[in-house]
């Protein structure tokens, strides 16, 4: 399992699926990241930071605007403070050359956290959503280093047109499935911490922003679920981060930010 001591003020989010249709979306989170460079002593974006990623090529050849602003932000940010990037569902093709340009660390999730707040295992969360057996036959293969191999070899349009078929049908899988089926499973959960030997988790992916008390073994432990952004087709525009510190422990936090929530 990957490890990192990230000590200080750290601050994490998830799941804000930047992409051309969001403008309003883009503009609250690059508000974040301004608030983050100034507060935080370091940043993990946990996944799902595009609405799809078609290989790093697409970034750094000649990007379209909205991705050239994403890039220019995130840059901005790795100057300022340690940015840590994971992978997501969404953008699971991030490689090392985006990380390079943005000045930013890429790092494979699950990764065991060594925060003030004592060791915080941290993960996208789409791993552990088992109950759902066809979504983890597809992680599967998609997770496979020759089909990846051999998708980035294809010109970006065919690319760009694979990704799109292939939110298409998730969007459609997900009507015909359960709220229980799309989000974690228990045991999944139990059994991570344990193999981590740690008792706090924090995840993205189901959008579903929560603290969860666990009893882990007769002993407390602790779920915490990020935030997804959405701010352009939402009723209530919605975001959020976690924030991680030794006086003040985990804590939830809404965009724009009221103040803590857990």
């Amino acid at each position: 399992m990957n490890k990192a001591a990230l000590p200080g003020d750290l601050w994490i989010a998830s799941d804000i699926h930047l992409g051309a249709a969001v403008p309003r979306t883009a503009r609250a989170f690059y508000d974040f990241l301004a608030l983050a460079r100034s507060q935080a002593h370091a940043l993990i974006l946990c996944g799902d930071i595009f609405d799809a990623w078609i290989g790093d090529d697409h970034a750094l050849r000649d990007p379209p605007a909205w991705l050239a602003d994403a890039m220019r932000e995130l840059r901005h940010t790795a100057q300022t403070i340690p940015v840590w990037l994971i992978r997501g569902n969404r953008d699971f093709l991030m490689g090392e050359a985006l990380a390079r340009a943005l000045g930013a660390r890429l790092i494979a999730a699950p990764v065991l956290l060594g925060t003030d707040a004592g060791p915080i295992l941290l993960a996208h969360g789409d791993e552990y959503c088992t109950d759902d057996a066809a979504y983890q036959r597809f992680r599967r293969v998609v997770h496979t280093p020759w089909v990846q191999s051999v998708f980035l070899t294809l010109p970006l349009a065919l690319r760009r047109a694979v990704a799109n078929w292939a939110r298409k049908r998730s969007r459609q899988a997900r009507r015909g499935k359960s709220m229980r089926i799309m989000d974690v499973n228990a045991d999944a959960i139990l059994q991570a911490l344990r193999s981590a030997d740690c008792d706090v988790l924090i995840h993205g992916h189901t959008h579903r922003p929560a603290a969860h008390a666990l009893n882990l073994d007769g002993r407390p432990a602790w779920r915490y679920v990020l935030p997804d952004w959405e701010f352009d087709h939402a009723g209530e525009p919605r975001g959020g981060w976690i924030s991680i510190s030794a006086a003040r422990g985990v804590q939830l936090h809404p965009w724009p930010d009221t103040g803590p929530e857990a």
